[in-house]
C-alpha cells in the first residue's frame, strides 16, 4: 500500500490555495518527499503529518520552485534536534544546486541536520523488502530531471480451503508454506504449490514532475495503479507548453489512457486556469483523471 499526501499543487507561481510542489509518500512504515517547495514544512503541519520518521527526499529536478523548502525545513529539524541523517537523492546538477544553496547559508559541508548527497542513476533507487524505488530519466528543459517508480511485490497468500483440507492446523506449519516451505504431516508431504493461491496485491506508484515530453516513458510507467504527471496547460495553449517545457492536460491524459493506467492524478497547476477546466479536458480523454489539491490523501 502506498498513501500520499499532496502538501503542494502548483505550478511555478503558487496561489493562496496551491503551495509550490512537494508530494509525502508513505509505505511500510517509511515516509519520504518528492521535491520540498517553497514552504513544505508548514504543509506537513497543515496537513497533519508533521516531521516524525522523514529521512529521505527524492528530487526530479532543481528548478527552484521544487527545492526552495530544503533550508527551511532543515533549519526546523536541527532545532528539533533531530539525529536521523536525511539523504537528498537527485540528478548530479541538481545536488550541486542544493548542496551550494546549503553552503552558502551554513558553509561548506555544513547543515543544521546530518545530510548525505545520492546522485541519481537510471535503475534502483531503493530496495526497502516491502516496496522499491525506481527511478528513469525525463526531459524537462535544460535539466537532469527524474521520474520515480514506486512498487510493491506480488504476494502468495495461503488459501484456507486448501489448508483445511490438507488437515494443516494453525500455527508454525502454516507459516512454512507461506515461506515457501514443504511440510510433513502424518508423513504425508505438502507442498506450498498445493496451498498458495496465484499473486496478487502488488501496487505500482509513478510519480513524474515537470516534463516537456513522455517520449520513451511508457516502458515505466504501463500498468501503473497511479499516475502521478503535470498538466501545466490546456490544449489551447500547446505552443506554450512546448515552450516552457511542460505538457497539456489532454497529453497526459492520452499518455495514461494508452499505458493501462488505473487512475490519472494531474498536479503542477497554473493559475490561468480554473480546475474544472483542466479536468474536463483530461476527462474527455480518460475519464480515471482527478485533480490534484493541497492536503489532498490517496491511498492505492
Amino acid at each position: 500500500m502506498f498513501a500520499l499526501t499532496f502538501l503542494g499543487t502548483s505550478a511555478s507561481v503558487p496561489s493562496a490555495e496551491r503551495n509550490h510542489p512537494a508530494l509525502l509518500v508513505e509505505a511500510a512504515g517509511q515516509r519520504l518527499l518528492v521535491d520540498c517547495g517553497e514552504g513544505t514544512q508548514r504543509q506537513l503541519l497543515r496537513s497533519g503529518a508533521g516531521f516524525r520518521r522523514l529521512d529521505r527526499i527524492l528530487l526530479t529536478h532543481a528548478h527552484l520552485d521544487h527545492v526552495l523548502g530544503i533550508p527551511g525545513l532543515f533549519s526546523t529539524l536541527g532545532l528539533r534536534q533531530t539525529s536521523d541523517v536525511m539523504t537528498i537523492h537527485g540528478g548530479e546538477g541538481t545536488l550541486d544546486l542544493v548542496i551550494r544553496m546549503l553552503a552558502g547559508l551554513w558553509g561548506a559541508g555544513r547543515a543544521p541536520i546530518p545530510v548525505q548527497f545520492a546522485a541519481l542513476s537510471e535503475g534502483q533507487v531503493i530496495d526497502a523488502g516491502d516496496f522499491t524505488i525506481d527511478c528513469f530519466p525525463v526531459r524537462h528543459r535544460d535539466t537532469d530531471s527524474f521520474g520515480f517508480v514506486f512498487q510493491s511485490p506480488a504476494r502468495r497468500h495461503l488459501q484456507s480451503d486448501r489448508l483445511a483440507a490438507l488437515g494443516v492446523p494453525d500455527g508454525p506449519l502454516r507459516g512454512e508454506l507461506a515461506a515457501g516451505r514443504p511440510i510433513v504431516i502424518d508423513g504425508r508431504a505438502i507442498d506450498p504449490e498445493d496451498v498458495l493461491g496465484p499473486p496478487s496485491g502488488g501496487k505500482k506508484l509513478v510519480v513524474i514532475g515537470d516534463t516537456e515530453t513522455t517520449d520513451e516513458l511508457s516502458k515505466h510507467v504501463a500498468d501503473a495503479d497511479l499516475l502521478v504527471i503535470e498538466a501545466t496547460f490546456l490544449d489551447r495553449d500547446a505552443p506554450t507548453a512546448r515552450n516552457y517545457g511542460h505538457l497539456t492536460a489532454a497529453e497526459a491524459a492520452s499518455f495514461a489512457a494508452a499505458n493501462g493506467v488505473g487512475q490519472l492524478v494531474l498536479t503542477h497547476m497554473s493559475g490561468r486556469y480554473e480546475d474544472e477546466e483542466i479536468l474536463t479536458e483530461a476527462a474527455r480523454i480518460f475519464p480515471s483523471s482527478r485533480i490534484a489539491a493541497d492536503f489532498d490523501h490517496v491511498v492505492i
